[in-house]
């Protein structure tokens, strides 16, 4: 066991697990009051629920051998089976399970910031487990696996852009499109639905603080790598915080707390795959670009297009993720990460050498993640809508799912 390594990864991983948590609080703070406390067992059920999926059989999926063609993992680790010793890095064979783990956690619980105030949570956890079990599972094997189908194509993901990110958003956007819109008007626009913009800010920067052990940790060990990745992550984030405050404030005459995290995440998202092969200046006009994109589709999808993804699932990881793995095309460096940029590989990024050929393979793998994610999604809420209803009835809507499904409201306003 390498020590040091070893509790960088514990540590990162606690921040990842931190993530779900938080995404929660971020989420529930942006929905009305009578659906808080649903919104955070719709995310946090996750927690239970992918758990006991990834020990089982996904992590064998992911990263179990090779069943042919670089598509899925074999079940030579089903239950865990075989995994002992330590890594190259000198870590725990464990600890790495537990590490990607968390991943597949924060992945599932993206989804569900598409759905809230009108899904039923018995759909949702089924939904989850199949989506984890077809989709995350074979995404995660293709793409970080050493026999992964796109990885050994060339193709780069540091820490989830297209894993984790693209592949939740579109199945957010998937299933925000199939249950459908909410009834009430009003929820077109977070703003006149959060009932705590405060509670949304802390959940905000708690998945700021979790977010450096998720881009930080896929390095592996305790290296420039690692180090590169947590700084720029910062960066990013800021960069893309300050471009949204600036476009509300352009267009809109009033920066909102709300709009400034939002731009917040898209600087995180944007950076996620990007972060191991980075410098810090491009990793500003990533930030700073993802917040401009992820605005542009926001305002899309909620003005022309009239969809309901609920707490822009979509606007903000799908398209965030997107233009993530596209910057990786253009600014990756050989001076940040020579085994991944240098000979032997698909080379530097557009904007760094000229070459356009890591930048089409990105887009190959953004696609297979869009098309994939995607087509699945849509097959496996379908054949759950064969047995059951996938929202609650107009009722329940109406009342708050709190009260109805779970018996709890998030405030008891009787004074005592």
């Amino acid at each position: 066991m390498n020590p040091i390594n070893t509790s960088f990864l514990m540590l990162c991983a606690l921040l990842v697990l931190l993530m779900t948590p938080a995404l929660a609080m971020f989420y529930s703070g942006m929905v009305k009051t009578k659906n808080a406390i649903n919104t955070i067992m719709n995310c946090f059920i996750v927690f239970g629920v992918i758990t006991l999926q990834w020990i089982v059989i996904g992590f064998s999926l992911s990263f179990g051998g090779d069943s042919g063609f670089g598509i899925v993992g074999t079940l030579q680790n089903l239950g865990l089976e075989g995994i002992s010793g330590y890594n190259d890095d000198g870590v725990p064979n464990i600890l790495y399970v537990l590490f990607q783990m968390m991943f597949a956690l924060i992945a599932s619980a993206i989804i569900t910031g598409s759905l809230v105030g009108r899904v039923k949570l018995g759909v949702l956890v089924i939904f989850l487990i199949f989506w984890s079990t077809i989709v995350y599972d074979v995404l995660a094997h293709m793409i970080w696996s050493e026999s992964g189908f796109l990885l050994v194509r060339g193709g780069l993901d540091f820490a989830g852009g297209g894993v984790v990110h693209v592949s939740a958003g579109v199945a957010g956007i998937v299933g925000a499109l199939i249950v459908g819109a909410r009834k009430e008007e009003d929820n077109y626009h977070i703003s006149s639905s959060a009932h705590s913009v405060p509670y949304t800010f802390l959940g905000a920067v708690l998945l700021l603080i979790g977010w450096l052990g998720f881009n930080a940790g896929s390095a592996g060990a305790v290296n420039d790598i690692a180090v590169n990745a947590f700084v720029v992550s910062i960066i990013s984030a800021a960069s893309g915080f300050l471009a949204w405050v600036l476009l509300e404030w352009a267009i809109h005459k009033r920066p909102t707390i709300l709009g400034s995290l939002s731009g917040l995440v898209a600087g995180l998202v944007g950076i996620t795959p990007a972060c191991g092969f980075v410098g810090i200046y491009s990793s500003i006009f990533i930030g700073a670009i993802s917040a401009i994109v992820c605005y542009m589709g926001l305002s899309f999808i909620k003005n022309k297009l009239k969809w309901d993804d609920s707490l822009d699932a979509f606007s903000l990881h799908g398209i965030g993720g997107v233009w993530g793995g596209i910057a990786t095309g253009l600014f990756a460096s050989s001076a940040v990460n020579p085994t991944a940029t240098g000979e032997s590989t698909l080379g530097e990024g557009l904007f760094i050498s000229g070459s356009y050929h890591l930048l089409l393979e990105q887009i190959f793998s953004i696609v297979v993640c869009i098309v994939f994610s995607a087509v699945v999604s849509f097959v496996i809420f379908k054949i759950i809508a064969l047995f059951t209803d996938l929202r609650v009835n107009e009722n329940i809507e109406a009342q708050g799912l709190d009260i109805a499904l779970h018996g709890e409201q998030a405030y008891n306003n009787r004074h005592s």
